[in-house]
């Protein structure tokens, strides 16, 4: 932890020294919230998001805040060590040239409905899950655009590893948008005394609309783990179709979300912990901490520190906006960088920028800032990535 500021009716901790101002003002709207408990901690990847703070972690006594899980619930890595342990380029590129043909990227779906037995039951959702849910068959599998990415890695443990990092797609937007709306509309009739610009509406978690939200969302996490999942396996086929090898080829995948809200026990309290651009680090927990483009990703395991509600970053977080990085970034520095490295990349243009390693903090620092919430178990160095 680097500092505390004591501002509001709760205390804010950080574990960065960075952060910008906007990102900053929000965490001070954080702690002066009345249903707070214990104190907000924020991450060393933080920075300003819609609301609350991108790599926020907020404890909430009987209610729920849809804008501090976000519009994108569930997204998260998935990642799988495989038995090679060498894979020559000409071969990742024939690997990624199927997996381009095989996984829609950006605003692309599939062009069938996946199976409904590769779908979350949507018997446990409620009219937005209802609604969305024939919708959602053509996103199963997908991967989205943004900062989303499926990459092939070398572990410094000697193996070559696969990591995607994807979400709900759009079915999680509109439980997010549906919802926060509903909260907005109810804390003005009961004159919430949360200012409405600070956009942290809320839901009693024992309101209908609550317990609505709160199934709903957690059928995005779900339809969010089904996704990625359904993309690693495809990955894996195109892996087994080029190279060869049996159902033994891959280990067991590792899976961390870091948009949501559960009930968490800390401090001996039952809370809600929204975590939103944070993944949790219980005590022996195994994560995932990826880099931005270009620069090294990692396998964590938790070490249940308190403090942070048992969490830590969700990657190394952005250091500027997307249309700053369009702006200022050099394009030929940037490839140069990936080049440099023989990465197989997804920058070709100035709009791809915003997505350039340039464009993110420094995930050793990052690492380095966090090292009392994971201890680091597997150095991942890019091979190749594809982005949305």
């Amino acid at each position: 932890m680097n500092n505390v500021t004591n501002n509001g009716k709760v205390p804010i901790k950080f574990w960065l020294d960075d952060i910008e101002d906007g990102a900053r003002e929000q965490a001070e709207n954080l702690s002066n919230l009345p249903f707070l408990f214990k104190h907000i901690a924020i991450m060393p990847d933080s920075h300003q998001g819609y609301g609350m703070p991108i790599g926020g972690v907020m404890a909430t006594k009987n209610v729920i805040v849809p804008n501090a899980v976000g519009v994108d619930i569930g997204c998260g890595m998935i990642a799988c060590k495989t038995t090679l342990t060498e894979i020559d380029i000409d071969t990742i590129k024939k690997i990624m040239g199927e997996i381009r043909k095989a996984v829609p990227v950006g605003f692309n779906h599939q062009k069938e409905k996946q199976d409904d037995d590769l779908m979350p039951d949507y018997m446990r959702g409620k009219e937005v899950v209802l609604r969305e849910y024939q919708k959602a068959r053509k996103q199963l599998g997908t991967l989205g655009g943004g900062n989303h990415f499926i990459e092939i890695q070398k572990g410094d443990d000697g193996h070559i590893w696969i990591m995607i990092h994807s979400g709900s797609r759009n079915i999680g937007l509109q439980v997010a948008k549906h919802y926060n709306q509903i909260a907005i509309n109810l804390n003005e009739q009961y004159f919430s005394q949360v200012p409405k610009k600070h956009e942290l509406a809320f839901l009693p978690v024992e309101s209908d609309e609550g317990r609505d939200y709160i199934l709903e969302m957690n059928y995005c996490v779900d339809f969010a783990l089904a996704n990625r999942k359904l993309m690693m396996d495809r990955v894996e086929e195109i892996f087994r179709g080029i190279i060869g090898g049996g159902t033994d080829f891959f280990g067991e995948m590792i899976n961390i979300a870091h948009n949501y809200a559960r009930l968490e026990n800390h401090f001996g309290n039952n809370v809600w912990i929204h975590r939103k651009g944070a993944t949790s680090a219980k005590k022996g927990e195994l994560g995932i901490i990826p880099g931005s483009q270009g620069t090294k990703s990692y396998i964590v395991e938790g070490l249940g520190n308190p403090e942070s509600f048992e969490s830590c970053s969700h990657g190394a977080g952005r250091r500027m906006g997307r249309k700053q990085a369009e702006r200022e970034l050099n394009l030929e520095e940037e490839v140069k960088k990936l080049d440099d490295q023989n990465i197989l990349h997804a920058i070709r243009g100035k709009k791809d920028l915003d997505e350039a390693s340039g464009a993110y903090k420094d995930i050793s620092k990052v690492m380095e800032n966090q090292k009392d919430l994971v201890k680091i178990k597997v150095e991942l160095t890019p091979l190749a990535v594809v982005k949305g």
